[in-house]
């Protein structure tokens, strides 16, 4: 049995000050986004993605990229649904992470597909299609080469250069032992273990091997996965390759976007460069940089004059790869889409979008937050109503945690405030007495007053601390809780991997997910097992 509760984003203190501005639509953001998220509004994005040009190719792309791939006829669908003026997205996206890497993956992918059915049911003449947008030209493998499970991290080790997605599977079978001996031999555990070993063994490269898990794990919902590297993804974006390399626009754009947030109290989240592409062939992806009249690409020896430049993007698109402030802008040429879904992190960056979408003429989609889901065990559930906490209670700070817990459940008094009123009265008559004998006596009677009072503060800490040893076993499952339901004092959904809830829940893990997510939500998802 599954227990719901949904708290608000200002009741949850892990959530960054911009994520929880945006989700309550504060009025100081409100000049950096479109659209304020509601169901209503997707009407007049509708109309503004009418007439997208970019179908028939789009459609050709992807069937390209399915042609090695079984999957649903949803799928297949909703692919050729594309070619319809009816038919409009939902995206969001990712790196190809080992493993899908953490819980938010599947939280993103689940809100995405949530979102086009709600589309769906509120816009009966239009076709909705989920897509998950595989960021796989990033190049940071550090980030993505491992994942955490029942608090372990398990690391690819490999020493390839340049765009993850591209990058062999072949050294991964270390990983895939270790996973095998981690997840044990219960039939949950042979139904995941086998998920990836046929991803990782039956696939060449990581784009490959996401692209079949993401397809596996959600195909029976419709998603349609989508690799951004491909040629003929990258052809119907020259113009805009072109039009950002050589008048860099963006770099102005941004900044004053980013200095009028900062106006109204956010930070910048992604620096804008003069040219926002990397030059990318086999094992390297380097900044392209303009040195006067000429173009290098740094750590490499080309140099392009702009004549050589502008034919090299005419020739090889492929090899024009956008960094996190032209990423969006491909997306939303690429596809007739209506909404990005995604964190709090990437909601960030397209608030500093929409003036340079105005600029290149390219329609702003609505940013929608994904959903934030917790989940506790029966296990964990039963600590927490044998502590007497309550859910909410659990996302405060520990030691508060623990103070309040243990002023609550004392048959003591450890709170000193009363004794500490009575001194102040006692020293406010002795100053008084003092100054009428010396004024001068005041300073020296304030000193004693600061030091008793800073006494009985010690006394109470000490109270505090000899009646916590009474606790002790309580306190320590509260300090379990926390370490198990926060790791490294974050949210779950940034640590831990979906393979230990799936082991638990097998498929019914997503089932469940699927039901409870409402992606407009606006609140945190905290889904509770208990035991009749």
């Amino acid at each position: 049995m599954m227990q719901i509760t949904k708290l608000d984003y200002k009741e949850v203190p892990q959530f960054s000050h911009r994520d929880r501005a945006y989700v309550e639509e504060i009025a100081a953001l409100r000049p950096f986004y479109k659209y304020p998220v509601s169901i209503e509004n997707f009407e007049q994005l509708i109309a503004a993605k009418k007439g997208f040009a970019h179908r028939d190719s789009l459609v050709n792309i992807i069937k390209k990229q399915y042609q090695h791939i079984k999957t649903s006829n949803k799928v297949t669908a909703n692919i050729e649904s594309l070619n319809s003026e009816k038919t409009f997205t939902v995206i969001t996206g990712h790196q190809p992470t080992l493993a899908t890497g953490p819980l938010y993956f599947i939280y993103k992918i689940i809100s995405t597909i949530n979102l086009a059915e709600q589309l769906t049911k509120a816009y009966p003449a239009y076709n909705f299609v989920p897509v998950f947008w595989m960021g796989s030209e990033d190049h940071d493998f550090e980030e993505i080469n491992h994942f955490n499970i029942f608090g372990k991290t398990l690391t690819w080790e490999n020493d390839e250069k340049g765009a993850v997605g591209k990058m062999s599977t072949h050294k991964i079978a270390p990983v895939l032992n270790e996973l095998k001996t981690l997840l044990g031999e219960s039939e949950n555990a042979k139904a995941i273990y086998d998920l990836m070993h046929r991803a990782y063994t039956q696939n060449d490269t990581l784009d490959d091997a996401t692209f079949y898990l993401a397809n596996e794990l959600f195909k029976q919902y419709g998603l349609v996965v989508f690799i951004t590297s491909s040629r003929e993804a990258k052809t119907l974006f020259t113009d805009y390759i072109l039009k950002e390399i050589i008048e860099q626009a963006s770099y102005n754009i941004v900044n004053q976007t980013i200095s009028e947030l900062e106006a109204v109290g956010f930070k910048g989240q992604a620096r804008p460069r003069e040219i926002n592409f990397f030059y990318m062939r086999k094992g390297i992806r380097e900044r392209i940089v303009r040195e006067g009249e000429v173009y290098k690409v740094l750590n490499t020896d080309y140099v392009f004059t702009q004549k050589k430049i502008e034919n090299e993007v005419r020739e090889y698109p492929e090899r024009f790869s956008p960094n996190v402030i032209m990423r969006p802008m491909y997306q939303e040429v690429l596809f007739p889409n209506l909404a990005y879904i995604g964190g709090g992190g990437e909601l960030a960056y397209w608030l500093e979008r929409k003036a340079q979408f105005e600029h290149f003429d390219v329609p702003f989609p609505m940013l929608v937050r994904r959903a934030s889901v917790m989940w506790l065990d029966a296990g964990q559930s039963k600590k927490l109503n044998q502590l007497g906490l309550s859910v909410q209670e659990i996302f405060g700070e520990e030691n508060e945690l623990i103070k309040n817990f243990v002023q609550k459940n004392t048959k003591q008094t450890l709170d000193l405030s009363e004794a500490k009123k009575q001194l102040t009265e006692l020293y406010n008559t002795v100053l008084a007495q003092a100054k009428n004998i010396d004024a001068a006596l005041e300073k020296s009677v304030l000193g004693e007053q600061a030091k008793a009072l800073k006494s009985l503060d010690q006394l109470e800490q000490k109270l505090l601390r000899a009646e916590k040893r009474q606790h002790e076993t309580s306190t320590n499952r509260i300090k379990g809780l926390k370490t198990k339901l926060f790791p490294n004092r974050g949210l779950q959904e940034r640590k831990d991997n979906f393979m230990a809830f799936y082991l638990k829940y097998g498929d019914d893990f997503i089932h469940i997910l699927k039901q409870k997510i409402n992606t407009l939500d606006k609140q945190l998802l905290v889904i509770t097992e208990s035991r009749d």
